[in-house]
């Protein structure tokens, strides 16, 4: 899709997030099980899915003709960035068609000592057609990377970092003045549990969403409920 077609697929949807990492119980070595989860989601109308990987990518745009919102988690030493961290995975995710590369957008170093604004203004620089979304944490995050070029910023890092241990819940106010003050459009993600709180989202004006563990683990969908009746 061209931009401005992914911007009217995604607007005011919910983008589901399916994923399954090495030690959870949906990971499979030949993968296959996060396609359907896609296909399921797709089914339902979500209006994107976001993956991690590139075998999980290509076998989920195989199985479902929707946007996808491309990462590729890896830990790297010296850093607490694991989202899309350096440009061989931009590469990688570029490579295999993604309509939107999201990268970690915090405020800690990249392994070479850029910040996320650089690696972003990076990308743009060498994909300057690519969509890129920065997953921050605060509004300055937010602001910085809009600036360096990032089509979307995510509220997805927040509570994650040092600066925002605590955060828990999902922080309307805080979707509410990354719209007002962050020239990007801001896309709702993390603590988003139940459907009432996606709405609510949107009316803080979150210009799409993006749910993944309320709907795509299992296991954290069970750990919920048996929280809860005990």
């Amino acid at each position: 899709m061209d931009k401005q077609a992914v911007f009217s697929q995604i607007k005011g949807g919910l983008i589901v997030s399916c994923q399954a990492l090495e030690h959870e119980p949906l990971y499979t070595k030949e993968g296959g099980v996060m396609p359907l989860m896609a296909k399921a989601a797709a089914e339902a109308g979500a209006v994107g899915i976001r993956a991690n990987t590139v075998r999980d990518i290509m076998q989920i745009k195989e199985a479902v003709d929707l946007p996808v919102i491309g990462i590729i988690k890896k830990d790297y030493e010296g850093t607490p960035m694991y989202i899309t961290v350096t440009m061989k995975e931009v590469d990688e995710l570029a490579a295999c068609g993604v309509d939107i590369i999201a990268v970690q957008g915090t405020s800690a170093l990249r392994p070479d000592g850029s910040t996320a604004a650089q690696f972003i203004e990076a990308i743009k620089e060498k994909y300057p057609e690519q969509l890129v979304m920065a997953d921050c944490a605060t509004i300055e995050e937010g602001i910085a990377c809009a600036l360096a070029g990032a089509d979307f910023i995510g509220t997805t890092m927040r509570g994650y970092t040092p600066e925002t241990q605590g955060c828990n819940d999902i922080d309307y106010n805080f979707i509410a003045q990354l719209v007002e003050k962050c020239p990007a459009r801001i896309i709702a993600e993390g603590h988003i549990h139940y459907p009432e709180q996606a709405k609510k989202a949107l009316d803080a004006g979150a210009f799409a969403l993006v749910v993944g563990g309320a709907i795509t683990r299992p296991a954290e969908i069970t750990a919920r409920f048996i929280s809860a009746i005990q």
